[in-house]
């Protein structure tokens, strides 16, 4: 007889995590489905950062969704380390955006005057040379200034990964591994989820599988358009703290070491890393903190993102079969806090809050027939 939940989720990543784990802390019955590393998993390679001031330009409904998920997350990681043990390193003292030139300076505050127009204020605020370098010390003569927001941050997408898969263990959810799914019959509210021989049944089904949500929406009557971007990360011995501020090319971890980027490639599913790429990288974030010219390389990779059209998430429930919702982002730590706390709950419920009917796949063309 095949497993039956209250609540299949296709995808064990930071977002499918998030939904399976504020599902379960519900009482629900859940299922995480997880094809394992042999995914284009994104966890592996997020760059982690909790990032609010620069989200939502010329869409505030996703500015809103940011902050929300912000403000959330100092909840969703005490509960986890509460529940598990698992310190996912939060930190959330605020983020720079630095600038190299005049020009970089100019096209940043364009960008945080926009997301105050459009979105409101969150004390985002552009900070000249002098003040800059009052916050932060061993900055490079060519930094002129860079935005702040005081309610950026960042977290360890490994430590959040297994926080959320050791939290469903103690909820008593069922997370299953080396799950492949081959196909879903769908019903309104009633699926059932077959992986090879397995058989998963369940009145409401999430689809999160990343990249493979692609294929996978289309069998419950939805449409998740999405497609990787490549991005290339720099990591450094363990250096002493230097830097206690999260920014949105560099971060030190809560271990010492330097993360650099960032770079976006289209190179379709290509996550081999190039040498020109990490060159940029490095070279440019050596410009900010001339000290990091000393450092010594340790690690090194690509990942991909998970991007729609725009570039905003993707939220729905299916019209065919209700029951049926799709979830995807290219941001799964910053709205982990959202994903987790609000997002499954509605989703439990049945109804997506009127908040989200801005991320719907109508937005863009649909797709041909099959």
């Amino acid at each position: 007889m095949p497993a039956s939940y209250d609540l299949i989720v296709i995808g064990g990543g930071l977002v499918g995590g998030a939904i399976a784990w504020g599902a379960a802390a519900q009482g629900a019955s859940v299922a995480l489905l997880d094809e394992g590393d042999v995914a284009f998993r994104a966890a592996r390679g997020n760059f982690g950062l909790v990032w609010v001031q620069s989200k939502g330009a010329g869409m505030p409904p996703y500015a809103h969704w940011t902050r929300r998920s912000a403000e959330l997350w100092p909840v969703l990681g005490n509960r986890l380390a509460n529940a598990t043990g698992v310190d996912v390193a939060l930190e959330q003292p605020g983020g720079f955006a630095f600038c190299l030139s005049d020009q970089e300076f100019e096209d940043r505050a364009s960008i945080v005057q926009r997301m105050h127009n459009e979105s409101g204020d969150i004390g985002t605020r552009m900070l000249g040379r002098a003040e800059v370098r009052a916050m932060v010390s061993g900055l490079g003569d060519e930094v002129v200034g860079a935005s702040f927001c005081p309610i950026d941050g960042h977290a360890s997408p490994l430590y959040l990964l297994r926080a959320l898969h050791a939290g469903l263990a103690a909820l008593h959810a069922d997370y299953l591994p080396g799950r492949r799914v081959d196909a879903i019959d769908a019903a309104p509210s009633n699926f059932t989820v077959r992986c090879g021989l397995e058989r998963f049944t369940s009145g409401k089904v999430v689809i999160a599988a990343g990249l493979g949500s692609r294929d996978l929406a289309p069998m419950v009557g939805l449409n998740m358009p999405v497609s990787p971007l490549q991005g290339q990360v720099v990591v450094t011995e363990r250096l002493r703290p230097f830097l206690h501020y999260a920014t949105h090319c560099l971060r030190q971890t809560a271990e010492g070491t330097v993360m650099l980027g960032d770079s976006q490639e289209d190179v379709g599913f290509d996550i081999t890393t190039r040498v020109a790429v990490l060159q940029r990288i490095a070279a440019r974030n050596a410009r900010i903190f001339p000290a990091l010219k000393e450092a010594s390389i340790i690690r090194m990779w690509a990942a991909l993102r998970v991007m729609s059209p725009d570039g905003f998430p993707i939220y729905e429930q299916s019209e065919r079969f209700p029951g049926a919702f799709a979830a995807t982002c290219h941001s799964g730590v910053t709205l982990a806090g959202a994903h987790a706390l609000d997002l499954a709950p509605a989703i439990l419920a049945g109804t997506l809050p009127d908040r989200l009917d801005a991320f719907t796949s109508r937005r863009f063309p649909a797709p041909p027939p099959a």
